[in-house]
């Protein structure tokens, strides 16, 4: 890697992982020398940009954009300019689309070019005093362009704003600000743009007081019986994921119908790109059944009007809450959509706010350009039915809990891993969420066996989510021993753990998923036990996790009875014995230990003779693997037909008559 792509990608990671610079997958950066120019290629994230997402360029072939001669038709001659950029591509990179900007780019007569976002910047340039504002506190020395239609039109707007600049200065302008857009640095060093932006905010600080002391305020309970419902009212063919967010900054635009105008329309074309150009604002808030009936009654009328469903719903006094098709592009909009609401405390500050007219946000909506960064941003379909559904696993920090969390989060879902276990479990979600991934889990410390600590776990799912697809009771605990051996404290906990823990799951999750049926009756979702072959027949010297899960079962078939009107499927899943996992492998409290202890398996010396004495059991020979349970688990979401069941994955050590 070239000295230089390196630094140009340590800046744009530097300036990417930062919010009040860029968002998603805003902003650009570029590297040029004497005969190539490498950018950022279009609806890539600079946050994580590799040298794999930066295109290459031939800057003589460039030249063309400046002395071509297009069509007078916009669209064509979109086409046209987009033709001659793909004809200037050389090297790697030449399957990914250049940046729009490109031509931005290599007009500006400096190595390194930094096109940002930044929210303090916008809340000048979103402003009616912009141009005056931008003259008091950096005079002559910056170029000022007034709003102008992306693509080629900016190009040639700014390409004769740069020449003028040139004849008066004898250089190029290292800063530019673009009116309701961003702001471009050049130098050639990565260091004296750092330095420039640095000074540019110190000097807008010095003119426009930062926002300061913004404090989260409370999740309101309401919206437990609210997000759910409108999910499925939000959804065309699959629900998505709702993302929320309330504090003190949003609390002073959410109150009335007057200070939510000013974060009702678009500023910048980023805002457009990710929250579409209107927004569904609801004054009522007193009850879950008046928000309901107040957003049910304007949502048709909303898309009567505009033509298309809510990206971005008000609700007043409970926050700001965003909508996709997976969990990073409900989480973009939400991010872009606070950034509106900054900007626009900042431009009220600065003499007003000034919103794009209804042309320039048609342009941009229609613009293929961003079409297409519409169309990077989502993840390509794959007919994966769990694409980015809501799942709970709990016991899911490690064992088969993990394995079975990991498998799912494979499959595109959201996770909330479930567990008592707070290290390994926030470990392991940070872990999942580290991956490069559309979707997202979440750690949230769980004891099943406590009725209030599983419904603050779905309500802590619908607050990160929106809703519930899927749950797996998973959690469960087990020491063997006979009738001498068993004390009754124990007997009681495993009951508590193992029994009580499916009930409370049960309880709070189906409250969930019959709302979203109600909206969408056609709609299933699924509570899913992880049982055993315990639960099919006694265990000697194992009475009390038998019983347990012998009475799981009598809750499955119950339970089924009771919620297939709500197309709530239940059903429990029989594994064999894990043996890789720490319920029989661990070297302290396994159960090969205990076995051996308790004398379980006859003349059995040996944690290798109780393992061998359990494999002889098996007609395949071997214990429960983690693809087996996985296998029953996808076919169990999979059907539409078969509830109640308790289905066995014990290599035929236990066959149902």
């Amino acid at each position: 890697m070239k000295p230089e792509i390196k630094e140009l990608i340590e800046i744009s990671r530097y300036y990417g992982s930062n919010k009040d610079f860029v968002i998603a997958g805003g902003g650009n950066t570029s590297f040029k020398d004497d005969e190539t120019i490498w950018i950022k290629a279009s609806g890539q994230a600079l946050a994580d940009l590799n040298e794999e997402e930066l295109v290459s360029l031939s800057r003589k072939k460039l030249h063309i954009l400046s002395s071509g001669v297009y069509s007078e038709d916009t669209v064509i001659r979109e086409e046209q300019v987009k033709d001659d950029l793909f004809r200037s591509i050389i090297g790697p990179g030449n399957n990914m689309r250049p940046s729009v900007e490109t031509s931005l780019h290599e007009i500006i007569q400096y190595k390194y070019i930094v096109h940002l976002h930044p929210t303090l910047i916008n809340g000048i340039l979103c402003s009616r005093n912009a141009k005056s504002l931008t003259q008091k506190l950096f005079g002559e020395s910056v170029l000022f362009v007034p709003y102008t239609d992306p693509g080629y039109t900016l190009f040639k707007k700014l390409e004769s704003e740069i020449i003028a600049y040139r004849r008066m200065f004898s250089h190029d302008p290292q800063i530019i600000f673009l009116e309701n857009h961003g702001s471009f640095v050049g130098a050639d060093t990565t260091e004296e743009i750092k330095q420039i932006y640095d000074n540019i905010i110190l000097k807008i600080k010095e003119q426009v007081p930062p926002i300061s002391d913004v404090t989260s305020l409370p999740y309101n309970p309401i919206l437990n019986k609210v997000l759910p419902t409108i999910r499925i009212l939000l959804s065309e063919k699959q629900p998505g994921i709702i993302r929320y967010r309330n504090n003190s900054l949003i609390a002073r635009f959410y109150q009335n119908q007057q200070e939510f105008h000013k974060i009702s329309l678009p500023l910048t074309p980023d805002i457009i790109v990710y929250c579409k150009t209107r927004y569904l604002y609801i004054e009522q808030s007193s009850t879950a059944e008046k928000i309901l009936d107040s957003f049910r009654y304007q949502l048709p009328h909303f898309i009567s009007e505009y033509g298309y469903l809510p990206k971005v719903f008000i609700i007043k006094d409970m926050g700001i809450f965003t909508i996709g098709e997976t969990f990073a592009d409900a989480e973009a909009s939400l991010d872009v959509y606070e950034d509106l609401i900054k900007i626009s405390y900042y431009a009220s500050l600065c003499g007003g706010i000034k919103f794009l007219i209804p042309e320039q946000v048609a342009f941009i909506d229609q613009w293929e350009v961003e079409n297409y960064r519409r169309k990077v941003a989502q993840p390509t379909t794959s007919g994966n039915k769990l694409n980015n559904k809501i799942a709970i696993i709990t016991g899911g920090a490690q064992g088969f809990g993990a394995g079975i969390a990991e498998s799912l989060f494979a499959l595109n879902m959201n996770i909330i891993i479930a567990d008592l276990n707070e290290e390994k479990g926030k470990s392991f979600a940070s872990l999942l969420s580290t991956k490069k991934s559309q979707n997202r889990a979440v750690f949230a410390r769980t004891d099943v066996s406590d009725a209030e600590s599983v419904r603050e776990l779905i309500i802590t799912t619908i607050r990160e989510f929106g809703g519930l697809d899927l749950i797996i009771s998973n959690a469960g605990i087990l020491k063997a021993g006979g009738l001498e051996e068993m004390d009754a404290e124990t007997f009681s906990k495993m009951t508590e753990v193992n029994y009580n823990g499916y009930f409370h799951c049960a309880k709070y999750a189906s409250e969930v998923m019959k709302l979203q049926n109600q909206e969408k009756p056609g709609y299933f979702t699924d509570i899913i036990q992880i049982n055993s072959k315990s639960g099919l027949r006694g265990s000697n010297r194992n009475f009390a996790y038998a019983g347990a899960k012998f009475g799981g079962i009598g809750l499955t078939q119950s339970f089924a009875m009771e919620l297939a009107p709500f197309r709530i499927k239940v059903n429990s899943i029989c594994p064999g014995n894990f043996y890789e996992g720490p319920l029989w492998s661990d070297p302290k409290n396994g159960l090969f230990v205990q076995y051996l202890k308790t004398g379980k398996v006859p003349e059995a010396k040996s944690i290798d003779d109780v393992r061998k004495f359990y494999e002889d059991k098996v007609p395949m020979k071997r214990g429960c693997k983690l693809e087996d349970v996985m296998k029953a688990i996808l076919y169990i979401i999979d059907q539409e037909y078969e509830t109640g069941q308790a289905v066995p994955v014990t290599g035929g050590q236990v066959m149902l008559g």
